[in-house]
């Protein structure tokens, strides 16, 4: 059976990922959305690593936002996908690339303990601003406090150097910079950009699903930088 294995990214959950993994579920397509908030990327890297290689046979993997530093680092994929996301190279981490926006990082609250958390309000005009309303209070209610030090960790291989790779730039987003996933998704074999916010699987989960759908009935060739930007 084909797999797909779908990682958040930072103060996300699985649940977040909940319309595309059940669409993708009742069209046939084994789905695991692991748990990341382990406390390091290297700690949520492994977490996922568990997952794929208890799979029979290699995986589509997708990565958001901060979930790309993690699929950066794992290894047994036959696909990896980039929504929003940090495509690390050696030595790099998504806080050295500039990751947050101004605007996310307004929308950070720092705790007593040294987590962080996203305050409902702005998180909702960030990364659901183009989301039905109930959807994105949904998605808001969903949120959870985040360890520090993830966003600046440091993947100990870069599997898209090895692994076909899908970009995909979400041009409205306003959490990620998208000249920075611009310049990312170079590093990708396949490229397509889409008119959308930062959460995408919220708002308009039949865009991840028909392009999951697509990938898993088509072999890439194709090397990095190789890629055809496809706006949609």
């Amino acid at each position: 059976m084909a797999a797909v294995v779908l990682v958040h990214g930072l103060y996300r959950c699985p649940e977040h990922f909940a319309a595309v993994a059940e669409r993708l579920r009742m069209a046939g397509t084994e789905v695991a959305v692991p748990e990341l908030h382990r406390g390091s990327l290297l700690a949520d890297t492994a977490a996922v690593q568990v997952v794929i290689d208890a799979l029979p046979e290699p995986p589509i993997v997708l990565g958001h936002s901060y979930g790309g530093s993690v699929i950066t680092g794992i290894r047994g994929a036959r696909h990896l996908v980039y929504l929003a996301a940090f495509v690390l190279d050696v030595g790099e981490s998504a806080a050295g690339l500039g990751g947050a926006s101004r605007q996310l990082q307004e929308a950070i609250s720092s705790e007593s303990d040294g987590s962080t958390s996203l305050l409902p309000d702005r998180a909702a005009a960030t990364l659901y601003d183009d989301c039905p309303e109930p959807m994105a209070a949904w998605a808001v209610d969903l949120l959870r406090a985040q360890a520090p030090g993830c966003g600046r960790g440091v993947p100990e291989r870069q599997s898209w150097k090895r692994t076909p790779s899908t970009y995909v730039i979400c041009a409205r987003d306003r959490a990620i910079d998208p000249g920075l996933q611009r310049k990312m998704a170079s590093r990708c074999i396949d490229v397509r950009e889409w008119q959308t916010g930062h959460s995408p699987f919220v708002g308009l989960p039949s865009l991840i699903v028909e392009l999951l759908q697509e990938l898993l009935t088509t072999n890439t060739s194709r090397e990095p930088g190789e890629g055809v930007a496809v706006t949609r």
